[in-house]
This record gives C-alpha cells, sequence and structure tokens, in this order.
C-alpha cells in the first residue's frame, strides 16, 4: 500500500514538473521530464521489489526539480 502511495506522489510531482516548464527553456525542460521519467521507472521497480522505499522516489524528484529550478534562476538567469 505505502508503494502505490509513492507512486501517486510521484504523479503529483510531475505535474510540478510541468509547470516548471513556465521557468526553464525548452531544452531544460526535456531534460528535466526525462529525469522525471527515469525516476518513475525506478519507482515501479522499487514498487515490485521494496515497495517501503518507493515513497523515496517523489522524495528525490521534487528535490532535483526545486534544486535544479533554483540553480538556473541563480547562475544562467532564468525568470518566469
Amino acid at each position: 500500500m505505502l508503494g502505490y502511495l509513492g507512486i501517486a506522489a510521484h504523479v503529483v510531482v510531475g505535474y510540478l514538473y510541468l509547470v516548471a516548464g513556465l521557468v526553464t527553456p525548452a531544452p531544460w525542460l526535456v531534460g528535466f521530464l526525462l529525469a522525471w521519467v527515469a525516476l518513475l521507472g525506478v519507482a515501479i521497480w522499487l514498487l515490485s521489489r521494496h515497495p517501503h522505499w518507493a515513497p523515496a522516489v517523489p522524495v528525490a524528484a521534487l528535490v532535483l526539480l526545486v534544486g535544479g529550478v533554483s540553480l538556473g534562476g541563480a547562475l544562467l538567469g532564468w525568470t518566469a
């Protein structure tokens, strides 16, 4: 049950990845979305092998997104 909660949370974080397109340039958005899809694969793999670790994947995805957008804003001048 906890694993499915992690997958659902990852889908919610996916919406935030899409909304990040308002701030990030298109090539970087594609990179972020590919990272999200790769992390979805990790979450599905964890769901079948170690379901108690699946909720950690959306947390890692959120950290990656917030950190990446923050660094892009600070170093590359991304603005909304």
